[in-house]
């Protein structure tokens, strides 16, 4: 047996209207004195009560004949089952779980602290019983080896100065970060007969020791990024205030002020402080 196999147990109520039979008996022989009567229905009444058992909404039992499978009672209610059955209980519930950080290496080699939140629930109690020592620890174990094996797939971000830029990042490619996660945590919990609901990334920084100094690389990326556009523009609108001059004729510049002109309108456009305005007294040769 290497599957689930779902059992429907005797109804409990019936076994109860039995054992209260079984009391009716009882009563009736203890005036008589009877032995014959007595003992044999004390040993059954043992027997009767022994046998039964719950199942609560999203529970299952395990039923176990001195180690031997007998089959998996899903369907919530008051059963009666031999009493010489081991009855193991397995939760079918969704259950969530928050990974504690972990610092691992990302593709790259920095040194990253990461947690993944999973959701899952057993979908195979026989799985779940015999093909694992601990379902439970076993789901917390691999969640564990997973989100390393993953984030040393990816690097944590792309920058510049780093050649290959990589399409997937572990900061920027969250939906696809997770899909993978979900996929190889899937792998490594069926044979538990667990089954994935999600898998998302929980936290994600660098290190402590990196993280001042990747910080201030993504400040500098940031600022390297933004003068550029601002210079774009900058350069942008300087050959539109030159086109504008000469399309309406306002001045006639030669080369020596349209390159004054350029030179002090992207001083002003890609500062990042106010200009202070200098007013000219004199031409416009001095």
């Amino acid at each position: 047996m290497t599957q689930e196999k779902n059992i429907k147990a005797t109804n409990g109520y019936l076994m109860l209207v039995v054992f209260l039979g079984f009391i009716a008996l009882l009563i009736y022989g203890i005036p008589t004195g009877k032995p014959l009567i007595i003992l044999p229905t004390i040993l059954l009444m043992l027997f009767t009560i022994l046998g039964f058992f719950l199942v609560n909404p999203n529970t299952s039992k395990v039923l176990l004949l001195f180690g031997k499978y007998i089959g998996t009672v899903r369907e919530n209610g008051f059963y009666w089952a031999n009493p010489f059955y081991r009855k193991r209980s397995i939760s079918l519930r969704a259950s969530n779980f928050d990974s504690e950080r972990v610092k691992v290496n990302d593709k790259l080699g920095n040194p990253i602290m990461i947690s993944t939140i999973l959701v899952w629930k057993v979908s195979d109690t026989f799985k779940a019983a015999f093909d694992v020592d601990n379902y439970e620890n076993f789901v917390r174990v691999q969640s564990d080896a997973a989100v390393r094996k993953l984030a040393s797939l990816y690097p944590y971000d792309n920058f510049e100065d780093e050649g290959e830029v990589e399409e997937i990042t572990l900061r920027a490619s969250l939906n696809e970060v997770s899909e993978a996660l979900e996929k190889e945590l899937s792998e490594r919990l069926s044979m538990a007969g667990i089954e994935v609901l999600e898998a998302r990334i929980g936290y994600l920084a660098y290190a402590q020791e990196i993280a001042n100094a990747m910080l201030k690389r993504q400040q500098a990326t940031a600022i390297v990024a933004a003068r550029h556009k601002i210079v774009e523009g900058a350069v942008s609108m300087v050959e539109m205030a030159l086109e504008e001059l000469s399309k309406k004729q306002i001045v006639e510049l030669d080369d020596e002020r349209k390159a004054a002109m350029v030179s002090n309108l992207m001083v002003i456009l890609c500062s990042d402080k106010e200009v202070a305005p200098v007013l000219n007294t004199g031409t416009l040769n001095h």
